[in-house]
């Protein structure tokens, strides 16, 4: 049976304020998206180094993500940052110290736990130029014109709306701003055991869609020069068992686009 948008967000909303309560990834407490054995070696293999680990305060991060968006970033001082899903605070506070005492970073998450916990290591690590708000993706609690640069990782593909993620996107961005994102993506149909699965939302798989429709989506929001800086195979079936049908489906990859 097909999963309601509301079923979708409140089962995304329960599995991560568990992460933000627990403070282990999704992907170590129920092996759904990584057999890393904590978020340390996590953040390892999908591209963070380890002065970027040691650069954040204790405990923001927790493993979740998917690739290093704030590596692709660019980012200066002055930018203005908004972070999609933002979690505990991890690439928010690696953002902060790129855009410097004149910049500011935004992050939003939907997740009242998460938003606590990242506020608490804001606060251990004196981010003045960071602040966590609550709100939903597909509706952000930002103005319109207001944004440098928009960072996520690995969040966009828990939407049940990613169409509407991407306007808003689009809406919150000034001009020439840029939107810089990894995520998980499908090269194939998934079996329908993971499209089904608790785990598979919570570890960011069964919510992802086709490539071809995840790129469309940004286009038709309105951002141009829409580029995949890379992308790689995500190993997902020995997470299910070896599943028939998961070999090769999902795909990590990170996107640029602007808004002219």
């Amino acid at each position: 049976m097909k999963k309601k948008p509301g079923d979708i967000r409140k089962m995304v909303k329960e599995g991560y304020a568990k992460v933000a309560i627990q403070q282990t990834s999704c992907c170590a407490s129920t092996s759904c998206c990584s057999s890393a054995s904590s978020p340390k070696d996590i953040s390892k293999t999908v591209g963070y180094s380890d002065d970027e680990m040691e650069a954040v305060p204790e405990g923001s991060n927790l493993g979740l993500g998917c690739g290093n968006p704030v590596a692709i970033a660019s980012l200066k001082e002055g930018d203005i940052v908004l972070d999609l899903g933002s979690g505990a605070g991890f690439d928010a506070f690696l953002a902060a110290q790129k855009v410097g005492k004149t910049g500011r970073v935004i992050g939003v998450d939907m997740t009242p736990e998460m938003i606590a916990k990242a506020k608490e290591n804001a606060e251990k690590g004196k981010y003045a130029n960071v602040e966590f708000r609550l709100g939903e993706i597909e509706k952000l609690p930002v103005e319109d014109n207001s944004i440098d640069v928009i960072i996520s990782n690995c969040v966009i593909n828990l939407s049940p709306d990613k169409e509407t993620v991407f306007q808003e996107a689009f809406r919150a961005l000034k001009s020439g701003g840029r939107l810089m994102v990894s995520d998980l993506v499908l090269a194939k149909d998934l079996p329908e055991e993971m499209k089904d699965s608790v785990e598979a939302y919570a570890g960011c798989l069964a919510g992802a869609v086709k490539k071809d429709e995840y790129l469309k989506f940004i286009t038709m929001a309105g951002f141009q020069d829409v580029e995949v800086i890379s992308e790689s195979s995500y190993p997902v079936d020995a997470m299910f068992g070896n599943l028939e049908g998961a070999q090769d489906a999902v795909l990590s990859i990170k996107v640029s686009a602007v808004k002219k």
